[in-house]
Formats: structure tokens, C-alpha cells, sequence
């Protein structure tokens, strides 16, 4: 697993969890939509790059990458808020209101 992250650029989890209320196929199918966006959006940027395009140009890419990412971590911020969170505040796990701010933190 260890290796798999090195070689996609993803850490690995130290307490992944299953999420308990499945996503939509309708918005499962968005996100991901908008995921293969940022993608392209990132394979742009390194075309340009070896296009040698003007510095300018390219931060502007980076600019729209960083708010499009952005905007997908609020997204699923919102579902794990309106699903996660409620579930488990209802279970009287109220400790999760403490992951969920650390959370938001972190998208600042």
C-alpha cells in the first residue's frame, strides 16, 4: 500500500473508513466528472510546460486548478457534513464535530 502511494502521490490512510450512507449514482457520477476535469486541467499545465508557454499563462492554469480543487473538497465537505456527521452525532459520537472542524481547516 505503502508503495502504491508513492508511486500515485496519494498518502496513505491511516484510519480510512468505509462511508456508511452510499453516494448517489447521480452524484458520484458529478464529482467524478469534475474530478476528471481537474485532470485534464493538471495534464494542461504540464503540456505548457513542455511547450515552454509564458510563466503568466501557466500560473493562471494553476490558479483555475487550485479553485476547482478547492471547490470539489467543499463539495464533499458538504456530503460528509450532511451524512457523515449527522449519522454519527446521532449515534452520540459527538467527538466528530472536533474531525470536522480539523477538516475545514485543512480546505481553508
Amino acid at each position: 500500500m505503502i508503495q502504491e502511494a508513492e508511486q500515485t502521490g496519494i498518502a496513505p490512510c491511516c484510519s480510512c473508513h468505509q462511508k456508511a450512507t452510499p453516494r448517489e449514482e447521480k452524484e458520484l457520477k458529478q464529482l467524478k466528472n469534475r474530478l476528471n476535469r481537474i485532470t485534464g486541467q493538471l495534464n494542461g499545465i504540464g503540456r505548457m510546460l513542455e511547450e515552454n508557454r509564458y510563466c503568466g499563462d501557466i500560473l493562471n492554469q494553476v490558479a483555475a486548478v487550485e479553485s476547482a480543487l478547492q471547490a470539489f473538497g467543499y463539495l464533499i465537505l458538504q456530503d460528509h457534513m450532511e451524512t457523515c456527521v449527522v449519522e454519527e452525532i446521532r449515534k452520540g459520537n459527538t467527538t466528530i464535530v472536533d474531525e470536522a472542524v480539523e477538516l475545514m481547516k485543512k480546505l481553508k
